[in-house]
């Protein structure tokens, strides 16, 4: 049997011996309850693997269940992820390193990690892209060319981040304007197999 074929064959019996647990480990899911409905996201740690885990430890303590999304912008984004109802800031392990070069885009339905000016300062909070957000991307508008960093996307209850968006907001909290007037818990996050 030539080389080429004897591969061939052996990356497909490695590929049908993987079980289930490993395959779903490829891409994880993460359900997220809110008062607004569900959404599923299904994570990249492929191009995102220091943002994924960071989000899944998150995810594994149940440091979302009961922030809010305290933060919603129509024709932009959905952020959360990092408050409680009473707009009180949740402790945070450090910031992750930006990983916005890794090849996913700032497109509607992803889901990226939010930061400050400093482009290693994501921590907890997240956004969701109710519209392709293509100026987030890396690129040099960014200090260091390095954008936000998308490490997954809703495959699952996409219009639940567009209610948020289309919810009235005014000004809530340490927060001047886009607060959601009736607050959109986070109420539990979880993963789950698909």
């Amino acid at each position: 049997m030539p080389f080429k074929r004897i591969l061939t064959a052996l990356a497909s019996v490695v590929a049908l011996s993987a079980s289930p647990a490993e395959a779903e480990a490829a891409n994880p899911r993460v359900k997220l309850e809110t008062t607004l409905g569900v959404m599923v996201i299904e994570l990249d740690p492929a191009k995102a693997p220091k943002s994924v885990e960071n989000f899944l430890n998150y995810v594994r303590s149940g440091f979302y269940d009961g922030t809010i999304f305290h933060r919603v912008i129509p024709g932009f984004m959905a952020q959360g992820g990092g408050f409680t109802g009473d707009y009180q800031q949740k402790a945070t392990a450090a910031g992750v390193r930006n990983e916005s070069v890794g090849g996913l885009s700032n497109k509607r339905g992803t889901v990226a990690m939010a930061r400050t000016s400093d482009p290693h300062s994501a921590t907890a909070q997240f956004f969701v892209n109710v519209v392709d957000n293509f100026f987030l991307d890396a690129g040099p508008r960014h200090p260091g060319g390095l954008g936000y960093t998308v490490f997954g996307r809703v495959v699952e209850g996409l219009d639940v981040a567009d209610k948020m968006v289309a919810t009235s907001t005014g000004a809530g909290g340490p927060f001047g304007q886009d607060v959601p007037k009736t607050p959109i818990v986070l109420t539990k996050a979880t993963i789950i197999s698909k």
